[in-house]
């Protein structure tokens, strides 16, 4: 039986994919923006839980664990923070936005998650929770040089700190990974505070 790779996120609002898009831009128009494989701000999330590879026939279950998870939080705001970059700017891989806002019950709620997760029979996540948006992955082949102006645009470009959302749901979703990149189904979704949906 062919596996689903899924993961258990939080959707962005057309609000902050918006506000993404307007970060993104210049950086990506810059002569460094080829260095990077930019993500479409449609398809940016918050990732609460990765699941890995799993069984169609998991999906109700795992899907019932989030419900449980969301139950016992009402609907908060989160916003932008700072752009960085993982693991570090000496040699970036990564470019994130970071997250304002209700900060503490998103963790709360990553936490509780990852405890339903566990509780199925999905480990928990080794390295701490760190609430972010991926902007770009830096290609291989850049070099530093490249990656230093690149890193400084970064640390110069423009966050609207008044683009915000209301987190109200959180969705299990597959990722289909293609050429021309991963594709995203929502296999089903739980609101905060009780009843749920599915995709």
């Amino acid at each position: 039986m062919q596996q689903i790779r899924a993961f258990v996120a939080i959707e962005l609002d057309r609000v902050l994919q918006s506000a993404l898009t307007r970060i993104q831009s210049p950086l990506k128009d810059s002569n460094v923006g080829d260095i990077a494989r930019w993500v479409s701000p449609a398809s940016i999330h918050v990732t609460l839980k990765f699941l890995g590879d799993v069984p169609p026939g998991r999906v109700a279950e795992i899907g019932q664990a989030v419900e449980r998870a969301c139950e016992l939080f009402e609907p908060f705001k989160v916003s932008f923070g700072d752009l960085g970059c993982f693991p570090h700017a000496r040699r970036p891989r990564v470019i994130w936005v970071g997250i304002t806002g209700d900060v503490a019950i998103l963790t709360q709620l990553q936490d509780a998650v990852e405890e339903e997760c566990n509780k199925i029979g999905f480990k928990p996540e080794r390295r701490p929770f760190t609430p972010h948006l991926t902007l770009a992955r830096i290609r291989d082949r850049a070099g530093q040089q490249e990656r230093d102006r690149l890193l400084n645009l970064v640390s110069s470009a423009s966050v609207d700190p008044t683009a915000s959302m209301q987190v109200r749901e959180v969705s299990l979703i597959r990722s289909e990974l293609r050429p021309s990149g991963a594709v995203y189904t929502v296999l089903s979704s739980a609101r905060l505070g009780g009843s749920s949906g599915q995709g």
